[in-house]
């Protein structure tokens, strides 16, 4: 994909992260074409149905995770490993911060293929993050605990919070939700002094 290409898949995107802001992933490709100020041919152009344009966002979502990580890890090498590992575990892009969460479960049936991809990278890439729990460990400033255990727990507290429909019945929002469950994870396997 050439430059142009990629900086227009890149728009179209993160337009529909701001327009997922408002309505959730129930908005419209008109809602995506109006704000974007782009005709709904061009938009399919780049992608040829809505569910491409979720699997699209699911991916650039994921790999702002990543990259976030990335960054935090060069940036906060001399913070305490208790500090840098909550950091890795709450990294949200900030293209996502408004993002209403609340409806994405209506994802599971709507788009079954969408969530699967969700399944899987929630599932993947946790290397740095289970070094950073090693590092805790063989230091004695975490516990020693299943680093699968820890990793499945975490995964399926996410899956469902992102899947079920409990952000929608709550009033809290998923950056909320996501700093009070590192917490919980992080400070349950400190060694307490």
């Amino acid at each position: 994909m050439n430059r142009n290409n990629l900086a227009i898949k890149t728009k179209i995107i993160e337009a529909a992260f701001k327009v997922s802001e408002s309505k959730g992933p129930k908005f419209t490709m008109n809602d995506l074409a109006k704000e974007l100020g782009m005709s709904k041919k061009t938009i399919y152009t780049v992608f040829e149905d809505k569910e491409s344009l979720f699997n699209a966002m699911v991916d650039y979502f994921f790999d702002s995770v990543k990259a976030g990580e990335n960054q935090l890890l060069k940036k906060e090498a001399d913070l305490p490993i208790d500090v840098r590992f909550k950091h890795i575990l709450g990294v949200l892009p900030e293209i996502s911060l408004d993002v209403n969460y609340t409806e994405l479960y209506t994802v599971r049936t709507k788009y079954p293929k969408v969530y699967d991809r969700i399944q899987s990278r929630l599932e993947s890439g946790w290397e740095l993050t289970l070094s950073l729990l090693d590092e805790g460990m063989e230091t004695g400033v975490f516990r020693p605990v299943d680093k699968l255990m820890f990793q499945l727990t975490f995964e399926a507290a996410i899956e469902r919070f992102l899947m079920g429909d409990e952000l929608a019945k709550s009033q809290l929002n998923y950056g909320q939700v996501l700093t009070e469950l590192v917490d919980m994870m992080v400070d349950g396997i400190k060694v307490q002094k």
